[in-house]
């Protein structure tokens, strides 16, 4: 019993010796180029499954274990690390890690609340607008673990209102205290917790024993929000704090009042955690699986000019929209019922005295934040600038402003991510006076020239793990190229060219969703593209048909705790049981994988050509058969 223990605790340890131990026999006994790079993608890939080292460290293998099998240059390998989308990440976290720093995302996420009112249907869809829209720009991970202290406060508020009621009596002063996080308090704090993507798993180890958090590991960091009233400027946040919700709190969220109050807190709950899916799918940065899907497809057709943040925003955008919509009329008739016309009324007259208390307890954390920042108009305008430079450059029915250059194709996403994310590294937080000083006014002098953000702050933000796991990826995929191994596998599906392409499709996204409830998403993205880009060209279908949907299809990880960073965060919470998660993300699952496949059906097809087989992929199959 003892040794089966001891194996137990070094199985890892077990995996990293005796998986490359075994699989050894396959380049020795066929040694060829084929064999020796399924063997490095077999080895990566059992690592990336199991989890047996870090997802990251298991990108590193092909760097060492391709020049040893004489698949690729040590030098080419390490061409395949660094690549435009990895620039394009770096000036999109400068980006975010101002948003976060100076509070924008709190001060949005409010003012919906506070636009919705307190009825529980109205409050759904406002947390999952806002969580959607933040989602579109932050990762899942930062808008759910930013969006579900604040719904968090709010459901305590529509629980207990009704029991304030009957003790209004003793004191109106403590109806109006802010909600504050305290040892002895059990209402949660609206303060934010940010999930860092590069940070241990310490916080959801129970959570995640089987798999990483979208593939990257988290921690939860409260950060005190920075209270701007008048022109009084403030210190950046204090160090964070390592902050989880405790048993004792998920007791005390379980004890409801009624059935319908439990309900509630499911729905809202779970919502949050779709919702922030949903965002992700909108933008082409939006989650790492769509930018690892990017640099794969142009690495892999660099004739092809297909794919930008434009023509992936118009096609995903209405998904997002419609999957939203509907998504919601899922979760408020599984939890709440169908009694639309009392649960989403905006008249005051109907409004109980519970929800005109909770709507009062939002008002008084929106009015703490004060106006609006002298950072927080700068990181606003920013952050609309980019997104207007990232639609204008090629927008493709008219010419975009990459057209006043001379030379053409030299400027991309990247090109105006990075200069922007520079450009705030520069822009000093403190607002110039331009000669005048308020002698009332007290100046930090050694505060008085940072900058937005500081190189700390995006230190702490980006995700280097998934630079090298994307970067690993890439490695894999250039090595399959060269060494005709991707050719092979695609040969070996000449027997479902009998199928028609939407077949193909859809099998392949059926596929993913099952695969990626228990693989991170990262992993399952990198191990399949290759494979897929193979079988498009082996079946002469536009390699796009099969890749966006299942780009897309391998987001939908929303059955289980463990299937994405949101999942586990909204777990934690002690709302919802694992039951309750199955049911709601298979109908979720189930109507994005239909309104994916009717989009890249209908309106996909003309924005992307994919009724041909583009001369993009026909080059690029002649070269690999080369």
């Amino acid at each position: 019993m003892g040794l089966l223990k001891g194996l137990l605790r070094a199985r890892n340890l077990l995996l990293v010796v005796f998986v490359p131990l075994l699989l050894l026999p396959l380049p020795m006994l066929y040694p060829s180029s084929e064999a020796a790079c399924a063997y490095v993608l077999i080895v990566t890939a059992v690592y990336w499954v199991s989890e047996a080292v870090p997802l990251g460290a298991a990108a590193l293998v092909p760097a060492f274990l391709y020049p040893f099998f004489g698949v690729l240059r040590s030098s080419e390998v390490a061409a395949e690390y660094f690549k435009n989308t990895t620039l394009l990440l770096v000036g999109v976290i400068c980006v975010a890690a101002a948003v976060e720093k100076w509070n924008l995302h709190k001060r949005i996420a409010l003012r919906m609340v506070i636009m919705a009112g307190a009825k529980p249907g109205m409050l759904l869809l406002c947390f999952m607008c806002c969580t959607t829209l933040l989602s579109m720009w932050l990762s899942n991970t930062s808008t759910t673990a930013m969006v579900m202290p604040i719904v968090e406060a709010v459901l305590q508020e529509l629980v207990s209102a009704e029991e304030e009621q009957l003790v209004a009596g003793n004191s109106s002063a403590e109806e109006a205290e802010p909600i504050s996080l305290d040892v002895n308090n059990s209402q949660p704090s609206l303060e934010l917790i940010f999930v860092n993507e590069d940070t241990s798993t310490a916080d959801f180890t129970s959570l995640m024993q089987n798999k990483n958090l979208n593939g990257v590991p988290t921690i939860t960091n409260p950060v005190k929000t920075a209270n701007h009233q008048g022109k009084k400027w403030h210190p950046p946040q204090e160090k964070p704090l390592v902050l989880t919700p405790g048993p004792r709190n998920q007791e005390l969220n379980r004890k409801y009042k009624s059935q319908h109050d439990q309900m509630i807190c499911k729905c809202l709950s779970l919502s949050i955690s779709y919702a922030a899916t949903i965002g992700g799918l909108t933008t082409i940065i939006g989650t790492s699986t769509s930018l690892i899907f990017l640099e794969h497809f142009n690495n892999q057709y660099p004739a092809a000019e297909v794919v930008n943040f434009g023509t992936w925003f118009l096609f995903s955008f209405p998904i997002s929209l419609i999957m939203l919509v509907v998504s919601w009329f899922w979760m408020h008739w599984l939890f709440l019922g169908c009694n639309f016309k009392e649960t989403c009324s905006l008249s005051k007259k109907k409004k109980t005295k519970r929800e005109e208390l909770s709507e009062k307890r939002i008002q008084e954390e929106y009015e703490k934040l004060g106006a609006i920042s002298y950072p927080e108009m700068v990181t606003g305008f920013f952050f609309i600038l980019m997104t207007v430079l990232w639609f204008t450059r090629e927008p493709g029915f008219v010419p975009g402003w990459d057209s006043f250059f001379e030379k053409k194709g030299y400027r991309t996403d990247a090109t105006v991510s990075v200069f922007l994310g520079f450009l705030l590294f520069l822009i000093p937080a403190k607002k110039p006076c331009f000669g005048k000083k308020n002698d009332g006014e007290k100046r930090e002098p050694s505060l008085g020239t940072e900058p937005i953000i500081t190189w700390k702050d995006f230190q702490k933000t980006m995700p280097w793990e998934i630079v090298i796991l994307v970067g690993g990826g890439y490695a894999l995929a250039s090595g399959s190229k060269s060494s005709g191994l991707s050719t092979w596998i695609g040969h070996q599906m000449l027997s479902l060219s009998s199928l028609p392409p939407w077949a193909v499709t859809l099998l392949a996204c059926i596929l993913v969703s099952i695969v990626t409830e228990f693989v991170s998403n990262p992993a399952t993205i990198t191990i399949f593209l290759p494979i897929l880009c193979s079988l498009s060209e082996t079946l002469h279908i536009n390699p796009l048909y099969t890749l966006i949907p299942v780009t897309m299809c391998i987001s939908f990880a929303v059955m289980l705790p463990v299937g994405n960073p949101p999942n586990a965060i909204v777990f934690s919470y002690g709302h919802c049981q694992i039951k309750d998660m199955v049911k709601a993300g298979l109908g979720v699952n189930v109507i994005g994988l239909v309104i994916v496949m009717v989009a890249i059906n209908t309106w996909g097809i003309s924005l992307f050509h994919l009724d041909t087989f583009p001369a993009w992929a026909q080059v690029s199959n002649i070269t690999d058969q080369a």
